[in-house]
């Protein structure tokens, strides 16, 4: 394991790194200990209580983040004809058939989300030992396999995230930036969470959400209550 730095060690010292909180004092305090020179990215973690390994009990989708994401989101789209002079006119960053997929096998993958209408799957299928392990395959499930690309180029550009269990059933999703206010992040947050809690599988037994907890890109993590872990008190932040 990587030594932490003074900067991290300090952090520590400044709250109770065993205690619990409510989301909006998670929220408060994840904002407070992101001193980074650059504008960290915070970042929500939930173990589930689901096995991976089990098909039907991968948790796996898209969330639109009400505050959007404060990142500029690159988009590639696998396209031909009027599909891709759709993905153009909304914002793709990279848009193209076969010369597209010539680019990528050879290596480029300075994008963030792979969109595909669903004939050409078979050609982008054959590149799924280069996008799989960076999750940049395009799926049904998540709205990237589509035939209406100029709507999901929009929709990822204008803050939907994709979300799914790493194998240890653990789900990572950025819910915005540091210097967002706590409200635009109570949103993102309240977002996430409903959603998962709607996505949890019918074959998932016992307690679905484990542990959750927040952190920014160089701050610790600060456990949330999971029996509080989308109450906010007086329910007036939103």
């Amino acid at each position: 394991m990587a030594k932490k730095g003074k900067k991290y060690t300090d952090t520590l010292k400044r709250f109770d790194v065993e205690a619990f909180h409510g989301p909006a004092e998670a929220i408060e305090l994840v904002r407070t200990l992101a001193t980074a020179k650059f504008d960290e990215t915070v970042e929500l973690v939930v173990r589930l209580g689901v096995d991976p390994r089990k098909a039907d009990q991968v948790v796996r989708g898209t969330v639109g983040l009400p505050s959007g994401t404060g990142t500029d989101v690159r988009v590639a789209v696998f396209a031909a004809g009027e599909a891709a002079n759709e993905a153009r006119a909304a914002g793709a960053d990279l848009v193209g058939a076969d010369d597209l997929l010539a680019e990528v096998e050879g290596g480029r993958l300075d994008f963030d989300v792979a969109i595909s209408t669903p004939d050409l799957m078979p050609q982008v299928g054959k590149l799924g030992r280069v996008l799989g392990p960076r999750g940049l395959m395009p799926n049904p499930k998540t709205g990237t396999v589509t035939t209406d690309v100029g709507k999901a180029v929009a929709d990822f550009k204008g803050g939907k995230v994709e979300y799914r269990t790493d194998r240890y059933g653990n789900v990572h999703v950025p819910i915005g930036k540091a210097s967002f206010d706590t409200v635009a992040l109570t949103a993102n947050y309240r977002a996430v969470v409903e959603e998962i809690e709607r996505a949890k599988p019918a074959s998932a037994k016992g307690r679905y959400i484990r542990k959750v907890g927040l952190s920014s890109t160089m701050g610790p993590n600060i456990r949330i209550d999971i029996g509080n872990v989308n109450t906010f008190e007086g329910d007036d932040v939103a």
